[in-house]
């Protein structure tokens, strides 16, 4: 039995508090009991904590650090993750709804982003550009400053930790508002950030509500960048407060994000890409694999074998699911449930064809059954807007062209996927897709090594990969005449 302490407290300088905002309930959403209450921060608790992060910025304690020190603090919040990966995962499995051995999965990825930018640290190299001899011209990679990181709820470890270990690697301090959905986990990040020896301020981790906390974060003129994961209406409000200041975001606002499988493709392989592409986190992932646009021909059997996928997964209890296996848990939230099955009730009104799930499991907890709708147009709202869950909409094609029109027909373009056994089409396609990152022949291929990003209202900016820390680095120029 997991014991949790019945009050968990934010971490500003050094220091762990309460907030000016008083609590929020924190629900397990297996049964919708009371797990702990969080402090909540208010504007005057973010402007503590930008002002830790700014004063050990201007100190130059963190910054001043030889790259490869600094990095060797930024792999040992990953080496401390691992430690206590058991105590994590349970609460975070009892705070977000996913199976135990789902939450190991994510603690080990957080782990992996600290380890590969702990050994990026010394490799963010400036460059000496040649202007003739009478002169000496380089460039410096200097740190933003304040990195100000706001958190989805989804996964709450991994995501802190993939923008987290990358400002660290490059100089930064930072402050972070988890989400109120899902807030416990991330005093583990403050405990490693002190367990590697960290100054104070360099790590200040606070939860809040989005439009007091989290808009007062972005606004802050003393901010030097923004990173948020989220919603594409919270992330255009916080662009719109950041240009205010004048301050760069990186932004990753969801996705709508189409598998293309064409009549050449292995459906006994792809049996597991659907299985991981759109149950994995009961589908509450960016970059789910929520549209399969499959050519006409392999349609009714692609349909009966995510139908077999959908049924072979028992659903329950995230606590209970400790082996990896055919399992999946709660979403995160009642309301976040009911959001899911709206919408794949409105689409079954439409027209729409349920293949199978579309119904909640159990009669407690935010559990949907997996589910699988085909029968629906490129139009309907079931195949433009992000569901968030665990449903699977399947669409047909007859060409290529209309495979890539329907795959681009969205708002979003975070990823895509392009099946076939013909690497020359392969290879048209991934080109013509309207997406940051595209998967050929394996959903999720890639890894913390592989930049990763949308197109179009999916977001800016590129996070893992080297290309992430450019996002925390701003290039100075030095340009020295030499006496004669």
């Amino acid at each position: 039995m997991i014991q949790l302490d019945a009050e968990w407290l934010n971490y500003i300088d050094g220091e762990w508090m309460s907030g000016g905002a008083g609590w929020i309930d924190v629900t397990n959403p297996a049964n919708g009991e009371l797990l702990a209450r969080q402090a909540l921060a208010d504007a005057a608790d973010v402007d503590r904590a930008v002002q830790a992060a700014r004063r050990l910025h201007l100190s130059g304690e963190l910054s001043a650090l030889r790259p490869i020190a600094r990095g060797r603090m930024v792999q040992e919040m990953g080496r401390y993750l691992l430690d206590h990966i058991g105590e994590i995962a349970g609460v975070l499995t009892l705070e977000q709804g996913k199976p135990l051995w789902e939450s190991r999965i994510e603690i080990e990825g957080a782990a992996l982003y600290f380890e590969y930018y702990g050994n990026q640290a010394s490799t963010v190299e400036g460059r000496s550009i040649p202007l003739g001899g009478g002169y000496f011209d380089w460039t410096e990679n200097e740190p933003m400053g304040v990195s100000a990181q706001i958190i989805p709820w989804n996964y709450p470890v991994e995501m802190t930790a993939r923008s987290l270990a990358a400002a660290l690697a490059t100089g930064n301090a930072c402050v972070i508002k988890t989400p109120e959905l899902t807030p416990l986990t991330n005093a583990w990040l403050a405990r490693a950030a002190v367990a590697a020896g960290f100054p104070r301020g360099a790590v200040n981790i606070l939860c809040g509500y989005g439009h007091e906390a989290g808009a007062a974060l972005s606004a802050n003129p003393q901010v030097n960048q923004i990173v948020f994961t989220g919603s594409v209406p919270t992330g255009i409000r916080i662009a719109t407060a950041a240009a205010q200041n004048v301050v760069p975001c990186v932004l990753e606002l969801g996705g709508k994000s189409a598998a293309i499988v064409h009549e050449d493709a292995d459906l006994d392989a792809f049996e597991n890409d659907i299985r991981w592409g759109i149950y994995f986190n009961a589908g509450q992932v960016c970059s789910a694999m929520s549209r399969v646009i499959v050519h006409e021909s392999r349609h009714d059997e692609l349909v009966e074998r995510a139908v077999n996928v959908a049924n072979s997964l028992s659903t329950g209890p995230g606590i209970d699911r400790n082996e990896f296996g055919a399992n999946m848990g709660a979403m995160v939230s009642m309301p976040q449930r009911d959001r899911a099955l709206g919408i794949v009730q409105q689409a079954q009104s439409d027209g729409a064809a349920i293949a199978t799930g579309g119904t909640p499991v159990g009669n407690a907890g935010a559990f949907l059954a997996p589910t699988v709708v085909c029968g629906i147009s490129p139009n309907d709202s079931i195949a433009r807007e992000e569901i968030f869950g665990p449903v699977l909409s399947v669409l047909k094609f007859r060409s290529d062209a209309e495979a890539i029109g329907i795959a681009n027909s969205t708002e979003y373009g975070l990823v895509g996927g392009v099946f076939t056994r013909d690497l020359d089409r392969a290879t048209r396609c991934a080109r013509q897709l309207r997406a940051g990152q595209v998967f050929v022949n394996e959903w999720y291929a890639g890894g913390v090594e592989t930049p990763f990003g949308g197109y179009g209202k999916s977001g800016y900016g590129r996070e893992k990969g080297r290309e992430a820390l450019w996002n925390y680095v701003q290039t100075k120029n030095i340009a020295m005449k030499l006496r004669g």
